[in-house]
């Protein structure tokens, strides 16, 4: 466990050494805040690797990677000493001129995305700041491209329980009316698909489709993974209705499914024009991309698109270092060997609480555990008892922890998940 003093350290008058409640300084600082987020009532203060604390010094297993983000664990010794570096090097110098390590990312994420089996006509990259800024300019890209066709070409296919993210653009693509009605009338145009249903696809797409978004592996929808026969049928529709397939793979990306994209499984008839990611690229600095083919690179002109941010020689000397660490075979194969490690204790949990428990579901580092009722008591039990997890859409508990993350650890993750488990079905009787 981490000494109070070091995580003392985190907190702002730290110095003066007087103790500060976590209750005391939530009440006096939450008031500054905006409100778009229902926190529990705890401070996060500092992390190692696959564990957390709290100002309190509780210490917790994190289950959740800061959804999908920490691939390579908190605190990266290596991902810390290159920040150092280049933020004592060179920090931002903006898109006006080149840089060293802008150039270097761009390079290896499309040279190493066709190394393993990715987007075979991978072409170019845009770096941003996040992956809601991925998928805006993915969106952009993809009507450029379609009215290079016809100016009326500019409608878009989404799917059922997808998220891409909360700027106009994006939340226009995430057809959830929780997240869409208080900001309605949203970009027009946008039609939504049945998951891994080509029909429900076929009777949307026209001449006036430019672009169909989707997620190979759904995250944020309850981890939904899309039938390589419906994403093979899907590109077919595309190609036939001169229509672009963005691919998003901001949370199932870089290794969480196991290899280093989602569709890295799949044949290249299946693969995308488009592919976004964000989130793990960075371990935790922010950062965010967009890669398309020279089909798409070929309607692009000078001032079509545009960040101040975005491919900061920061960012993407970490991106380059994050990339190098996952592209790598031996690490891709203990992600999968983790895998199976952690699907057989969530099985074994179904099997123990099948009153409660639907099904386990997912690839790689990305699983969900569907229950048959709202899970929120389940996870609320779990994070009393040390273990950090959330959920996605249709009562899931999802696991996203990093990708490196100890084999003892998992085990004793889910020890705590079947105690929290254990506790709700004592409530209940």
């Amino acid at each position: 466990m981490l000494r109070f003093s070091k995580l003392m350290k985190c907190v702002p008058n730290a110095a003066t050494k007087r103790f500060i409640s976590t209750k005391d300084y939530l009440s006096s600082h939450v008031p500054f805040e905006v409100t778009t987020y229902s926190r529990p009532p705890f401070i996060l203060a500092s992390a190692k690797g696959s564990y957390l604390y709290d100002l309190d010094q509780k210490k917790y297993i994190d289950f959740t990677a800061g959804i999908a983000v920490v691939s390579l664990g908190h605190s990266d010794p290596e991902i810390a000493k290159i920040m150092f570096d280049q933020a004592s090097t060179l920090m931002h110098s903006s898109n006006l001129y080149h840089n060293p390590w802008t150039l270097e990312l761009s390079k290896q994420l499309v040279e190493k995305t066709k190394k393993f089996n990715g987007m075979h006509d991978a072409s170019r990259v845009f770096l941003c700041n996040s992956g809601t800024e991925a998928n805006e300019a993915a969106l952009k890209f993809a009507r450029k491209h379609g009215k290079s066709f016809s100016s009326d070409k500019t409608e878009f296919i989404t799917f059922k329980t997808s998220f891409h993210g909360r700027t106009m653009g994006a939340l226009s693509v995430t057809p959830n009316p929780k997240y869409q009605a208080p900001f309605s009338p949203l970009v027009p145009g946008v039609h939504v698909a049945t998951p891994n249903d080509i029909d429900s696809v076929r009777a949307l797409i026209n001449e006036k489709t430019c672009g169909v978004i989707i997620e190979p592996v759904q995250g944020e929808g309850g981890v939904h993974p899309m039938k390589p026969e419906f994403l093979i049928q899907l590109k077919q529709l595309c190609k036939q209705n001169n229509a672009v397939l963005i691919y998003d793979e901001i949370q199932c990306g870089m290794g969480r499914s196991g290899t280093l994209w989602a569709h890295s499984k799949l044949p290249k008839e299946a693969h995308p024009d488009i592919l976004t990611m964000a989130k793990a690229l960075g371990n935790g600095f922010p950062i965010g991309a967009t890669m398309i083919s020279e089909d798409v690179e070929n309607v692009l002109k000078v001032g079509d698109h545009g960040t101040t941010f975005g491919g900061n020689p920061l960012a993407c000397r970490i991106g380059c270092n994050v990339l190098e660490r996952i592209a790598d075979e031996e690490f891709l194969a203990k992600v999968n060997q983790k895998s199976e490690l952690l699907r057989s204790k969530l099985n074994e949990l179904k099997e123990k609480y099948s009153d409660s428990i639907v099904e386990v579901r997912g690839q790689g580092l990305i699983l969900g555990l569907e229950c048959k009722e709202s899970p929120a008591k389940i996870v609320a039990k779990a994070q009393d008892l040390g273990l950090l997890v959330i959920t996605a859409g249709g009562n899931v508990i999802r696991f996203v922890p990093p990708l490196n993350i100890e084999d003892e650890t998992l085990i004793e993750g889910v020890k705590i998940l079947d105690n929290a488990f254990e506790a709700s079905v004592a409530e209940q009787s």
